[in-house]
């Protein structure tokens, strides 16, 4: 019970890496606040998280005997991410993690000079700008009670680039240096901020992901030999499964980590040690 006591915030928890690290916070005995925009995104050309799987997500939690508050948020509206912090803080009356997990993958798959400005903007504005602004929202609580950890879930796009992603691998280079800065600006205050870079993460059907799938299909690989395709990349000769990046926030999020800030987890059998 490494989080009993604690609550922690996380997006994009409907399904895939969201709700694997939900599951297993909950597990640990944290309370959850579980954000997730549970409605398909204009501009994004696969389905959103709905709000049947965040419910779903919600009920995975609460077996574990914790209490858990699911909420649509979208995390381009500052105004709606700020008022559901402040409910958090009404019910629990404390916030001790944030993990910013919300991301799309897509609008992808083309070269710089062909993204439109609307597909840029959207992708800078969700997986960049949404994190600014969940930290911007909880970052005041975690000062007042001196203490907080924000795990931000970036990728090994950003640390390395991709062909015809700029837009996401720009967006996770973003948050890399998010990361560190806010990391320096809230030391003082004992408010941790880690980046973890999930490489390639099987799409398991037990957290709904589709995100691996949603990159292949931006590449034309095609469904059914992707995962062949995006292994034989990995040093370690085996995709990332969901639970391997959850134990990862599990451990920024909890205090043996207590003195580590400012740092990028690499969770990636290897693929960015080449």
């Amino acid at each position: 019970m490494q989080l009993k006591g604690k609550t922690a915030v996380i997006t994009g928890a409907a399904r895939g890496l969201g709700r694997a690290c939900a599951v297993r916070f909950a597990a640990e005995g944290a309370d959850l606040l579980l954000l997730d925009i549970a409605d398909d995104l204009p501009g994004v050309g696969y389905p959103m998280g709905s709000a049947a799987q965040l419910a779903h997500t919600a009920d995975l939690c609460a077996r574990h005997g914790v209490t858990v508050l699911p909420a649509h948020c979208d995390v381009r509206d500052l105004r709606r991410v700020t008022s559901v912090v402040a409910e958090c803080l009404d019910r629990f009356g404390r916030l001790d993690v944030l993990v910013n997990g919300a991301g799309i993958a897509a609008p992808s798959g083309r070269r710089v000079h062909e993204i439109t400005e609307d597909e840029w903007s959207l992708m800078l504005d969700v997986d960049l700008s949404g994190a600014w602004r969940m930290t911007k929202a909880v970052v005041p609580a975690m000062i007042e009670q001196r203490s907080g950890s924000i795990i931000n879930i970036a990728s090994t796009a950003g640390l390395v680039g991709y062909r015809h992603f700029a837009g996401y691998v720009a967006a996770k280079h973003g948050m890399i240096g998010l990361t560190k800065a806010a990391a320096l600006d809230y030391a003082p205050h004992r408010v941790r901020v880690n980046a973890l870079c999930p490489g390639s993460v099987r799409d398991d059907p037990l957290v709904e992901g589709r995100m691996l799938s949603e990159i292949a299909r931006s590449l034309d690989v095609r469904v059914d030999e992707h995962e062949e395709v995006f292994v034989q990349a990995q040093p370690m000769n085996a995709l990332i499964e969901p639970p391997d990046v959850a134990g990862a926030a599990l451990w920024l999020a909890g205090d043996d980590s207590r003195q580590v800030t400012g740092s990028v987890l690499t969770v990636d059998g290897g693929f960015s040690a080449r």
